[in-house]
């Protein structure tokens, strides 16, 4: 995962070289230079949200006042509705010690590369989709990160009143390192963005490719939720949430792009000629016109249709 820094100067750069792609390809027009506009402006655009996404995340860890309160209350909840046990599951892990170092590079290195091998297989394959869902990940991206701002909630892994133990800082493999000396918004569990991303590239996938083995993507958020718990990153209540604030934001995001499609239309329909204004001016009955011939004819003659 890149650092804010280095994705907020290369959101600069590649946003310079779509405007300076498409400058160019005003006077020396190549379907090249197009794409490359293209390309870099949505790459562009997706690091500079992920750079605001990450300092706002920054400036969210301040707010610790309730966190682990919260991880008690879910935890409580979840057992009063008998949901699975996180800590049997992560206890079953740690005598697996292989498998629970395959679950943790899973969530180091997947989640990110995940998004962004989805995007550029969209963007390339499916120019068309790709709007839309831009849309539905910026409003569920966004909406995650108003929670966790404002209502930051611990990992499983910090609850150890409980049993849990943060596992992957035991391993040596933590993304995290130490809460306060470690990578920030740690008190970021609720909601899970590792699977509402994860369930969003499925959808879109079943959505979008014709291919007989898109179904396969099914895997991704299953794997995905599975070991966010397994290895005491998230709660199950996270992982409910998350499809939840990406149901609504499929739903608001197909009505922003419905919208947008009408408003597109009727702003070309104004600009667009009516019939009337096209046709050629009618001269009055009874005037006199010269013809192709150089003798003059009627104007009833003229604009008079021909059987």
């Amino acid at each position: 995962m890149p650092l804010w820094q280095q994705a907020g100067v290369a959101a600069g750069v590649l946003l310079v070289l779509a405007v300076l792609a498409r400058v160019v390809g005003r006077w020396w027009p190549r379907r090249a230079l197009g794409f490359l506009a293209a390309a870099s402006q949505e790459a562009g655009t997706i690091l500079g949200l992920f750079t605001l996404w990450q300092i706002a995340r920054i400036l969210g860890v301040t707010r610790v006042n309730g966190a682990m309160e919260r991880a008690d209350w879910i935890w409580r909840t979840e057992r009063t509705l008998h949901l699975p046990s996180e800590l049997a599951m992560e206890r079953f892990m740690l005598r697996h010690e292989s498998w629970l170092r395959a679950a943790n590079v899973f969530y180091s290195w997947v989640h990110f590369p995940a998004m962004n091998v989805f995007l550029v297989w969209l963007f390339l394959r499916h120019r068309t989709s790709y709007p839309s869902v831009r849309t539905t990940i910026v409003l569920f991206t966004g909406s995650s990160l108003l929670f966790h701002m404002f209502l930051p909630t611990a990992p499983p892994r910090m609850l150890t009143s409980v049993g849990f133990v943060d596992e992957a800082v035991r391993l040596g493999q933590s993304v995290y390192g130490e809460f306060g000396a470690g990578v920030a918004a740690q008190l970021s569990a609720l909601p899970s963005v590792h699977v509402g991303w994860a369930c969003l590239i499925a959808y879109e996938v079943i959505r979008v490719s014709p291919s007989r083995w898109r179904w396969l993507i099914l895997v991704h958020p299953v794997v995905t939720t599975l070991v966010v718990v397994v290895t005491a990153n998230h709660w199950w209540a996270d992982g409910i949430l998350a499809v939840a604030l990406l149901v609504l934001a499929i739903v608001v995001g197909h009505a922003l792009s419905v919208a947008l499609r009408r408003l597109r239309a009727r702003v070309l329909a104004r600009r667009r000629p009516s019939a009337r204004e096209t046709e050629p001016p009618r001269r009055p009955i009874g005037s006199v016109v010269p013809s192709a011939t150089g003798d003059h004819v009627f104007a009833d003659q003229v604009d008079r249709p021909r059987a």
